[in-house]
């Protein structure tokens, strides 16, 4: 990747001029304007040292380079070696500056809560947000990950209407952050006697997970209501009142949990689920780089506002947000998605260290 050097001289000025201020005793009397500076220079400094760094080894390279147009026996021997540790340490250095350019993700470190529902095409929609719940299980379990389901709603041919499911472990929210979207699947459905492909949408909603202390919940602000549950086609499938519904009033969330027995674990669910749309909400409003984060996630799957295209015939696997394109359908559906989990990975850090500073 190549480095944005106006971007880096410029965090190099910037980092003097800093060194200056903190130096200024004017400024030591201020003590908010001196933690504020002292927070930026440690910032700055790691970026501008590896530069620097960067910088005189990329020197070294071409001076090597030159000696070595003009030498023989061991003396070129030794230079070989010497350009080839130039090499791998430029390209340490170049990592290590893009990876300090890109903004930390202050969720990096948190679980996960998946939500993924069915979207435009019928009962072969179902079916695909149930590929789409298997693909992500799998690849939490290849990843040893647990996985906790919190609502699960089935359509009634052995699909999927909705799932709502908690992924822990480390890294977990790092690598799923960038799956919330629409994903489409072409293929001919089982039951299409004309072998004609069909197309069909499910919507993939990612957030992270919030602790209690995260989100201050007001009991007072929240409808709770208890309501027996029911199965596929509405049919009741429990003699007690122990699904639960709960609304934040002040915020219009809603958030209904059935899949338990009792009454109290739906409750407890259902406050794990809203708890992290809440905390998404309340991250996107103080942010306004995010704020149209779940937004983007949440509309309607509509097949024009797709990211990932799962194509049958073809065995296809198309990211449309970055054109990135595999062949090994089975195996994405089998969980093995790292290669697009990198690729997407690697095109956002690629955008931020390309951004102006």
């Amino acid at each position: 990747m190549e480095l944005p050097e106006a971007r880096l001289e410029a965090m190099a000025k910037r980092l003097e001029e800093v060194e200056r201020l903190l130096a200024d005793p004017a400024v030591a009397a201020r003590p908010d304007e001196l933690r504020s500076l002292g927070k930026e220079h440690a910032d700055l400094k790691e970026i501008v040292e590896a530069w620097r760094q960067y910088r005189r080894t990329a020197g070294d390279l071409e001076e090597a380079k030159t000696m070595l147009r003009g030498s023989s026996g061991s003396e070129r021997a030794y230079l070989e070696d010497e350009l080839s540790e130039g090499r791998a340490g430029i390209a340490s250095l170049a990592e290590q500056i893009t990876n300090a350019l890109v903004p930390k993700d202050p969720n990096d470190g948190r679980d996960v809560i998946m939500e993924i529902r069915a979207g435009a095409g019928g009962e072969e929609a179902g079916l695909f947000a149930g590929d789409l719940f298997r693909m992500y299980t799998r690849y939490a379990e290849l990843k040893r990950w647990r996985t906790e389901v919190l609502a699960f709603n089935e359509s009634g041919i052995g699909g999927l209407k909705e799932a709502v499911f908690a992924v822990k472990g480390k890294g977990a929210y790092s690598r799923l952050k960038h799956e919330g979207g629409v994903h489409r699947v072409q293929r001919v459905p089982s039951t299409e006697s004309g072998g004609r492909i069909h197309t069909s949408t499910a919507g993939v909603i990612v957030l992270p997970e919030a602790q209690e202390v995260d989100v201050d919940i007001d009991p007072n602000d929240l409808k709770i209501d208890v309501y027996r549950s029911s199965g596929p086609g509405g049919q009741s499938v429990n003699t007690t009142d122990s699904a639960v519904r709960i609304k934040h009033l002040p915020t219009g969330v809603e958030v209904a949990v059935q899949d338990e027995k009792s009454q109290l674990q739906n409750k407890a669910k259902a406050l794990r689920i809203l708890r992290a749309r809440l905390l998404q909400a309340e991250q996107e409003r103080q942010s306004q780089a995010a704020s149209d984060e779940r937004r983007s996630q949440v509309k309607s799957a509509d097949r024009s506002e797709r990211i990932r295209t799962y194509n049958y015939s073809e065995n296809r696997v198309t990211d449309h947000r970055i054109g990135y394109t595999v062949h090994r359908l089975a195996d994405i559906l089998e969980g093995d998605i790292d290669d697009l989990v990198d690729a997407l990975a690697a095109s956002e850090r690629a955008e931020f260290v390309g951004a102006p500073s």
